[in-house]
């Protein structure tokens, strides 16, 4: 029923160029988005689609960064008929109108996290997990750089490198037995 209500609101919505009230979202995770959140976006034009919308949720009940593979095998227990090209358009959408950020590590797929706040990424070499780290407030960061007095940052984009914890630890223990 859920299905052919999100089909008919779509149909809806393509044809009329309106914007009905959206369903609330799949999830209570405490990083799901706003009710409202083409507010958000600088483009008129921008509809936020049930499609967009449970990749979005998709994302924000994600505890780690996906790729649009995984993405994709997740949403489709919601939405069986979401093919991997509708996600990727999605993804690509959502990132240009600022719901998401891209995480690119080397040449590894690309991986997606809400962009909901200023962080940087770390990269685990031994287990290749990506794991968010705040950052400083925005003036303290950049006092930390010596940029020319012409320079305006409009965005960070940090990434660290290294072995987490538990792969830290799995070195230790492999150091100590040679």
């Amino acid at each position: 029923m859920v299905k052919v209500f999100r089909i008919i609101l779509d149909i809806i919505q393509k044809h009329l160029d309106i914007e009905l009230p959206l369903p609330p979202p799949m999830s209570t995770h405490p990083k799901t988005f706003p009710q409202r959140p083409s507010e958000k976006s600088q483009d008129p034009g921008f509809r936020f689609t049930p499609q967009r919308r449970v990749v979005l949720d998709a994302i924000a009940c994600a505890d780690d960064h996906p790729t649009a593979a995984d993405l994709y095998t997740r949403v489709q227990k919601n939405m069986p008929h979401i093919s991997l090209a509708t996600v990727y358009n999605c993804l690509e959408t959502l990132s240009v109108n600022g719901y998401v950020r891209q995480v690119n590590v080397d040449r590894a797929a690309t991986r997606y996290c809400l962009n909901d706040h200023p962080h940087a990424h770390f990269s685990c070499d031994g287990c290749g997990a990506i794991l968010d780290v705040e950052l400083p407030d925005r003036k303290r960061l950049h006092a930390t750089f010596s940029l020319p007095p012409t320079c305006v940052v409009v965005q960070e984009e940090i990434s660290l490198r290294g072995l987490c914890p538990d792969c830290a630890q799995k070195q230790t223990v492999l150091n100590k037995r040679s």
